[in-house]
């Protein structure tokens, strides 16, 4: 068993050696005035050092580095207080300094490989702490936990994960009180996807600290993976215990809306955002999940910060391209998707977005250019021909469009769309036979769909399948109960069924409905011409606009709504009252 007295960390062990070493080698030879500066310079910039004075401290070891450049333990002292300092870049040059006079130099193996690992370069730091373990072993000692956990990280880093659970276990094994290591043991197992000892490790972690938040968002991971339930509890337990932290808000949110829990990520990101509002990452996360939840205006906004920040992040540019095309702003959002392709050319999901884009401005032949190339990237893709038949359609080219959709039918024999638009392309043709077996195939897998259901029965008619033709008219009267064609079919068939009074009554119905749509029409231009009129100050020309409107369509919310505001600006409250409750369908207020 080790001696647990004999292992110094590293700071003590510094302590020690700027109190004796400079002094003891002085004491061996003949000391001129310079040395002896340099060993008053020592010693005042130690004790700077030790009561934090950073500055005066540098000040004292330039100078001993000065007078005495080759005594390594001048540079490794100033070393240390330039690290302090975050001067990284010239702590390293100082370490290598005492290193190259003193390559056996334990202190400075640690020192510079500690820097190594904070300035991002694990590789290099990996070989100093294995030669220091080794220096550490020649003379039956070990590391202290805290270096055997710093050389654990870097071996992770570079991906070397077997090792690093060996220095990571020995260091927990050394304290084994320590919630930190544990957690860190822990994590390191989660990368090795050895989830029933990562669990385990970060189960001892919170049984020795219940309010370590890391080892609960850890093991919140862990239990995802394991697909056991508590995973989400978890990460809600280690946002609850470090409110006021942007980063574990960060993790906690992006895990849920990762987790598909988009409704809990949404507070604990927005939390993120204010915490870090500098961060793009915090933004970005936050942008995703406002677009799920229908949220695009501010998901749009936050995309905008994250492209000025980043206008090369490639994600945020299409997601934000893709933001503005689903609030039909496609022609804002077609220059955001040439950046995000001109970054990755070969990326077909950003080429379909940009034809997406490029359809809603009408644009189809550009749309077909970008899905064309995208096609050439993954040929495969059921969606993407099925883009590219429904662009065709659009043209009016039914000679391309019917092969790509044939070919998306037959890569994804359970999409119903490709089935769709092959029975309306193949009816429109006349190619009765070949229409109606497309429809009911769209039917059975998505009967969802009235318009699907009126094709079908025009059809049908055509083929002179009138039972089948009225069944499939009905239901599409169900599915679009205020479309006025499918009774008008409907009464189509019943003539030729000879039920003449059948018909008359669905022509009814259908003038009714269309006289109802023709209205609504009526009553949404007189209200827009209500509304630009209030808001050029015309505010009795508006109320008789907005009254037009009314009596076109008496149901139609905006018209009541836009009258109650032009009476509020003649003062007429009550009855501006009595227009918003009829907005809402109900009872006008009594007078």
């Amino acid at each position: 068993m080790r001696c647990s007295s004999r292992r110094i960390p590293i700071q003590q062990r510094w302590v020690l050696i700027a109190a004796l070493a400079l002094t003891s080698r002085l004491a061996a030879q003949e000391v001129s005035p310079t040395l002896r500066q340099a060993d008053a310079d020592y010693r005042a910039g130690v004790a700077a050092l030790n009561r934090n004075d950073l500055s005066t401290a540098q000040s004292k070891l330039e100078e001993v580095v000065r007078l005495a450049p080759s005594v390594e333990l001048g540079h490794s002292a100033l070393g240390v207080v330039l690290e302090r300092e975050g001067k990284l870049t010239a702590a390293i040059v100082e370490y290598r300094k005492a290193l190259t006079i003193k390559p056996d130099d334990s202190v400075a193996l640690l020192n510079l490989a500690a820097a190594y690992a904070q300035s991002d370069a694990p590789a290099k730091a990996v070989p100093l702490y294995a030669r220091a373990e080794a220096a550490a072993r020649a003379q039956k000692q070990i590391l202290a936990p805290s270096q055997l956990a710093s050389y654990a990280r870097v071996l992770a880093a570079t991906g070397q994960l077997t090792d690093a659970i060996a220095q990571m276990r020995e260091a927990a094994t050394e304290q084994p009180g320590n919630a930190q290591l544990r957690d860190d043991l822990g994590s390191l197992y989660a990368q090795a996807k050895d989830w029933p000892q990562a669990e385990g490790e970060l189960a001892e972690a919170i049984r020795l600290k219940p309010g370590l938040a890391a080892a609960h968002l850890h093991l919140g991971f862990v239990l995802q993976a394991e697909q056991k339930a508590g995973f989400a509890q978890e990460w809600m337990q280690a946002y609850k215990l470090a409110p006021g932290n942007a980063n574990v808000a960060l993790m906690v949110g992006k895990s849920l809306a990762d987790a598909g829990q988009d409704e809990q990520a949404l507070a604990i990101l927005t939390a993120a955002h204010q915490l870090a509002p500098s961060s793009t990452t915090a933004a970005y996360q936050l942008a995703l999940v406002r677009q799920r939840m229908n949220q695009t205006q501010d998901a749009i906004d936050l995309f905008k910060n994250v492209v000025k920040s980043e206008p090369d992040n490639y994600d945020a540019l299409v997601n934000l391209g893709l933001a503005l095309t689903q609030a039909h702003d496609a022609r804002s959002a077609v220059p955001y998707l040439q950046r995000a392709i001109a970054l990755q050319p070969r990326d077909a999901t950003a080429l379909q977005d940009l034809a997406a884009a490029y359809l809603q401005v009408n644009e189809t032949a550009d749309a077909i250019t970008q899905l064309q190339a995208a096609l050439k990237l993954t040929p495969n893709s059921p969606q993407l021909h099925y883009d590219l038949g429904a662009a065709y359609k659009l043209e009016d080219d039914a000679a391309h469009a019917i092969p790509e959709l044939e070919t998306a039918a037959k890569l994804d024999p359970n999409a119903y769309e490709p089935q769709y638009l092959l029975g309306v392309l193949y009816m429109q043709q006349g190619r009765y036979d070949e229409a109606a077996p497309r429809l009911e195939s769209s039917l059975k897998l998505h009967p969802q769909n009235g318009d699907a259901w009126a094709t079908l029965g025009s059809v049908y008619s055509k083929l002179d399948q009138l039972p089948q033709a009225v069944s499939a008219l009905r239901e599409a009267i169900r599915q679009l109960p205020d479309q006025a064609d499918p009774h008008l079919t409907l009464a189509a068939v019943l003539v030729k069924q000879n039920q003449p009074e059948e018909a008359l009554a669905e022509r009814k119905l259908a003038a009714n409905l269309m006289r109802a749509h023709m209205n609504l029409q009526r009553a949404e231009v007189a209200t827009n011409s209500g509304k630009s009129l209030l808001a050029g100050g015309k505010v009795d020309d508006a109320i008789v606009e907005f009254r037009n409107a009314i009596s076109f369509d008496p149901d139609y919310a905006e018209a009541h709504l836009g009258l109650a505001q032009a009476l509020d600006k003649q003062g007429k409250s009550a009855e501006a009252d009595a227009e918003r409750a009829r907005a809402k369908g109900g009872a006008a207020p009594a007078q």
